[in-house]
């Protein structure tokens, strides 16, 4: 399976609606890709965390 996303892409998560940019991604046998973003979570905190690749969309770069 290919990825829908390239390293350093700007994403939105979807459910929550925080922009981050790709770090890294992981390709599994039995499974979805899933990619690590950085983002600045609600409460201003940087943030690593792995989702999935339907949990993500592609979004526009930030002011």
């Amino acid at each position: 399976m290919s990825f829908k996303h390239v390293i350093g892409q700007i994403v939105s998560v979807t459910i929550s609606g925080e922009v981050g940019h790709v770090k890294g991604r992981a390709e599994y046998n039995a499974g979805s890709n899933q990619y690590l973003i950085h983002y600045q979570a609600a409460d201003g905190r940087a943030v690593d965390a792995w989702f999935e690749e339907g949990e993500l969309s592609p979004a526009e770069p930030q002011a």
